[in-house]
């Protein structure tokens, strides 16, 4: 009963950590290396992630430097930021590249409120599933009778509370998140 209840609590956690992975993706008009985690550059014909050819580093609250390791990856680490379509457009000077972060339009705020909010409730309804998939394995173990009835019902108590902490949870992450898009 016990390791059902601690599964069903870690994949509530992973959730929640994929939502936080998901927000940090999302363009807030300040500038964060964390926009850069998806760019794959061109690294001798292999797809490489740029934080394994660059060093990547906040210059200001508004503006993004990578440094490649090697000079002549200045031109494809510059391709791969462009074609990543994040809608940034980096300033190179032969060795670093400077990256600035445009600020955002109160349609496009609203548009990424939206997306956030979103990816919120897709993390909820994965909780639930969490929730139920936990539930239905507590239930077989009941009709097994390798748990009592009254240990389900205190299971599938501790459950709910879980699910519950881990919905305001996502609750005040989205809270957090709308206020840093929609702060100008």
């Amino acid at each position: 009963m016990e390791q059902i209840i601690k599964e069903t609590k870690s994949k509530m956690d992973k959730s929640i950590d994929a939502l936080r992975n998901e927000l940090s993706r999302i363009r807030t008009g300040k500038a964060t290396t964390a926009l850069l985690d998806n760019v794959k550059v061109d690294y001798y014909g292999t797809l490489t992630p740029i934080r394994q050819v660059a060093n990547v580093t906040l210059l200001d609250s508004h503006t993004l430097s990578v440094t490649p390791w090697e000079k002549s990856l200045v031109q494809a680490v510059d391709k791969a930021i462009l074609s990543a379509d994040l809608g940034l457009n980096p300033v190179s000077d032969g060795t670093n590249l400077k990256i600035p972060i445009p600020l955002l339009t109160e349609e496009r705020r609203k548009d990424l409120v939206k997306l956030v909010k979103k990816f919120g409730e897709d993390c909820k309804i994965a909780i639930r599933n969490v929730r139920r998939e936990g539930n239905d394995h507590l239930k077989r173990a009941e009709k097994d009778k390798k748990i009592t009835e009254d240990q389900l019902k205190e299971a599938e108590d501790k459950t709910q509370k879980f699910t519950n902490e881990h919905v305001t949870m996502i609750d005040d992450i989205l809270k957090h998140k709308e206020k840093e898009i929609m702060e100008v």
